[in-house]
């Protein structure tokens, strides 16, 4: 894979200073443009031997197109905070918003390939990795990304002489770092391991570009060419040419049995028991959260259900167990400007918690499917798409240790507007009916039909839904808190067995 790029490509000064002025023009233009438009973010993952001009070539091009809307970022060891969340969160932190560049150094290929070369794991946690980066990558070009993959490379002779030379020069053997040294010993492990990345991972949506790094004005009129045909062609295709996804057929009309109509609506408990089962189970949550086990872990509970089915209340139960200090509730609303420059999923990565502590979504990223799909706030591709990417998401999760608790409170339509009617007769309960929520009541029949998908495709065994009868608050609560009792104590005896 890597034969072409040790074959000697150079380009004479005077073919570089010629060209130089027209591309470095274009690429200004194409950078402005995509500035604007603001539809597009452009990631650039830089990787390959050291010493093959990646430091050089990125200068080079921050000097030849606006360094105000390109954001270099370097992923060197991972700090305390990282080491608290899922690998890719990192990286979700970090990407451009739509209209600007992010160059990555150290990305998720960096990290996986030393990882194997090193041996700190074998082929198959290897395997594993390169096909989370598939999914990674193809869920952000879906969503209107441009990925640029650079491979810069060096023969081992190349590397060799360039290591000698440097080492002999006074002037300059400070720029040999040691992991020049280091990746010099590794170099035949580490271009197997990296030719090995490369050919599973070069799709048409996010292709590998191998840059010969010997020459420097060869690489940089490479990279500057390729990187400007991207952007071009990314100008005359501004809406993401989403493919529609083959999930297989969605069932029924929406007339026939769904698991919402399996629930009991009629369960209740009365005040008394209300009240001893409610302290029972926030003592336990209270002890559970204490436990030192939970330092193994993060806990992410996920709130959805139809206007009015209870769910704030629920979740103020849940937060009356805890100290203020171990939970944080997020409640979802319309993106902000922010947001929308972003992947949908961007906003919840950033919400995800550290390692012993509790996150409470007040709605969540399953509004992709249920909001988004009924009033048209995005296509029919983006929200089918959506299922597999929530998927990966919530296995990225569990894989790390987060356990998921995901709640849809169901209420049928009689007791929704029995609610309705008193917030509107209770001043201090106005606050929490809107239009919005009496305009949805008409759109009843196709919210549970979206519901119905969502729980039939993204209810899985590591983040199952929990369908809660709601018609009783009282009933619903306890519910809420004894199933995350139940995950979380599921989730200590699955340690145990483990020997952790």
């Amino acid at each position: 894979m890597f034969e072409s790029a040790e074959i000697g490509h150079t380009i004479d000064k005077d073919t570089y200073d010629a060209e130089v002025p027209a591309l470095r023009e274009a690429l200004l233009e194409a950078q402005y443009e995509l500035h604007e438009q603001g539809k597009r973010q452009i990631i650039v993952l830089i990787n390959g031997i050291e010493g093959a001009g990646k430091g050089e070539t990125v200068k080079l091009l921050n000097e030849w197109m606006d360094p105000r809307y390109i954001e270099v970022r370097t992923f060197d060891q991972q700090t305390d905070e990282e080491l608290a969340h899922p690998p890719v969160w990192r990286y979700w932190r970090q990407l451009p918003p739509k209209g600007r560049i992010g160059v990555f150094f150290g990305n998720w290929y960096s990290q996986m390939i030393q990882g194997r070369v090193h041996g700190e794991f074998k082929g198959p946690v290897l395997d594993q990795a390169i096909n989370a980066a598939e999914r990674l990558e193809k869920m952000l070009t879906d969503e209107g990304a441009v990925i640029f993959k650079f491979w810069f490379h060096l023969s081992k002779k190349d590397m060799k002489l360039r290591l000698k030379t440097l080492r002999d020069d006074p002037l300059h053997s400070w720029r040999i770092s040691p992991l020049d040294w280091q990746q010099s010993k590794t170099y035949d492990k580490f271009v197997r391991v990296g030719e090995r990345v490369l050919r599973r991972t070069s799709r048409d949506y996010a292709p590998w570009h191998v840059i010969e790094g010997v020459d420097a004005h060869y690489r940089a009129l490479t990279v500057g060419r390729l990187l400007l045909e991207g952007m071009q062609n990314a100008l005359k295709t501004v809406e993401s040419d989403a493919h529609m996804v083959n999930l297989g057929p969605l069932p029924g009309d929406g007339t026939e049995l769904t698991l919402l109509d399996s629930l009991d609506m009629t369960l209740s408990l009365e005040k008394d028991e209300y009240d001893e089962q409610l302290i029972t189970e926030q003592a336990r949550l209270s002890g559970l959260m204490r436990d030192k086990r939970m330092r193994r872990h993060a806990l992410v509970a996920v709130f959805e259900g139809n206007d009015a089915a209870g769910k704030g209340g629920a979740i103020k139960r849940a937060a009356a167990a805890l100290d203020p200090r171990q939970y944080n509730i997020v409640p979802i609303a319309a993106p902000t400007e922010d947001e929308r420059a972003q992947p949908y999923l961007w906003r919840f990565w950033r919400q995800i918690p550290p390692r012993g502590k509790f996150t409470i979504f007040d709605r969540s990223w399953y509004g992709r499917v249920l909001v988004e799909r009924v009033e048209g706030f995005c296509s029919e591709a983006d929200w089918l798409r959506a299922y597999s990417e929530i998927n990966d998401f919530e296995e990225q999760l569990t894989d790390a240790g987060i356990v998921v608790v995901k709640f849809w409170l169901a209420i049928d339509e009689k007791t929704q507007l029995e609610r309705f009617e008193a917030r509107e007769k209770i001043p201090f309960k106005r606050y929490k009916i809107t239009e919005d929520d009496w305009r949805n009541r008409s759109k009843w029949p196709m919210y549970r039909e979206a519901v119905r998908d969502m729980v039939d495709r993204t209810s899985t065994e590591i983040a199952p839904w929990t369908l809660v009868e709601a018609n009783d608050k009282r009933w619903a609560r306890v519910k809420v808190l004894r199933t995350i009792n139940d995950a979380l104590e599921a989730a200590f005896e699955k340690d145990q067995k483990k020997g952790r």
